[in-house]
C-alpha cells in the first residue's frame, strides 16, 4: 500500500503512541523491523502516520513491547481499524486539513473542555458570528472559501447535539461576550444562542467577569479533547502560526491543571447565565 500523502492528526497520534511504546521498551526501529520481517523505513512510516497498521500488527507490536495495558492496546486497535468516513470528509480539498483534523478529534472525544478569552467558542457560534470571524481574515477570503468555513464550523456542533452527546465544559471571559464581532443584532443573537445551549444537560458554560481579581490567564485559551484513556487526550492551542496538537504527558498534565485553575476563577453556571442575560439586555 502506498504511503499516505498527508496523514490525519488521529493517524499521526496512533504512530506516535506506537513509537512511545517502542522507546519505553528500549528497542530500536531496526530491531522491531527485523522481528516483523519489515524494514526500518516501513517502521518509520508507521510511526509517522504515513502508513497504516492492521489490528494484528498493532497487537504484535504491543506484545513485542511487553505492553500489559490491555485498555491501551484495545484503544490503539480501535484507532488503527476505524475506517469511518465522517461528515468532515466532504470538506477535504476544500478547507485546510487542520479543519478536518479538529472535527475528527471532536467526533471521537469522550469530553471537551475549552477556555476562550476573546471569541465565543466555535461550538456555540451562530452563522452570522462565524461569518464575521472568518470575514475579518487578511487577506480577505473569497465567498468560495468563506462559505465552506462557516458551514464546517456550524456542522461541528453535531458533537453536542448528537445522541449521545459529548460532554462539553467551557470557560468564557466576559471580553468574548462584549466584543462586537458583528453588529448589535449579531451580538444579541449570539448571546441568546449561548443561553440556549447552556440549558443542555451536558453543556456547562462558565463566565469569568471583568471584575475578577487575580486573573492572569489571558493566554489560557485551549481545547482539551478527552481520549478513550487519559494518556490519549489531546490539547489544541491556536496561534498565529496555526493550530498545535499537544499530547505529551507533561503537556497534558499542565493543561489539565490550567483548566481547573481557570474554571475555579469563573462564575458557576447559574450566575454565568445571569450575567449573559444582563449583557443581552444591555444591547
Amino acid at each position: 500500500m502506498a504511503p499516505r500523502s498527508r496523514p490525519t492528526a488521529r493517524q499521526v497520534r496512533l504512530g506516535t503512541e506506537l513509537r512511545r511504546l517502542r522507546e519505553a521498551a528500549g528497542l530500536k526501529a531496526r530491531e522491531v523491523a527485523g522481528l516483523l520481517s519489515s524494514t526500518s523505513a516501513q517502521m518509520s512510516q508507521v510511526e509517522a502516520g504515513f502508513a497504516g497498521a492492521s489490528e494484528e500488527r498493532v497487537r504484535r507490536l504491543a506484545a513485542h513491547y511487553a505492553c500489559a495495558d490491555e485498555s491501551l492496546v484495545n484503544a490503539l486497535v480501535a484507532m488503527s481499524t476505524d475506517r469511518a468516513q465522517g461528515w468532515w470528509e466532504e470538506f477535504r480539498g476544500v478547507l485546510p486539513p487542520v479543519f478536518l483534523d479538529v472535527a475528527e478529534l471532536e467526533h471521537h472525544a469522550t469530553f471537551l473542555h475549552e477556555v476562550v478569552i476573546t471569541h465565543v467558542p466555535g461550538l456555540l457560534q451562530t452563522p452570522d458570528y462565524a461569518r464575521a470571524v472568518f470575514g475579518y481574515m487578511v487577506p480577505e477570503l473569497p465567498e468560495s472559501e468563506l462559505t465552506p468555513r462557516v458551514e464546517h464550523r456550524l456542522r461541528r456542533r453535531a458533537v453536542i447535539e448528537c445522541d449521545p452527546p459529548v460532554p462539553y465544559r467551557t470557560v468564557v471571559h466576559e471580553a468574548a461576550l462584549r466584543i462586537r464581532v458583528g453588529d448589535r443584532e449579531v451580538t444579541r443573537a449570539q448571546l441568546r444562542r449561548i443561553l440556549d445551549e447552556s440549558e443542555r444537560e451536558h453543556v456547562a458554560v462558565r463566565i469569568i467577569p471583568f471584575d475578577t481579581d487575580h486573573f492572569a490567564g489571558a493566554s489560557a485559551a485551549m481545547m482539551h479533547v478527552g481520549g478513550p484513556l487519559p494518556r490519549l487526550d489531546t490539547v489544541l492551542r491556536d496561534s498565529p502560526s496555526g493550530t498545535a496538537f499537544l499530547n505529551a504527558e507533561s503537556q497534558l498534565q499542565r493543561f489539565r491543571t490550567l483548566f481547573r485553575k481557570v474554571e475555579r476563577a469563573s462564575l458557576d453556571p447559574t450566575r454565568s447565565r445571569d450575567l449573559i442575560h444582563h449583557l443581552a439586555k444591555e444591547l
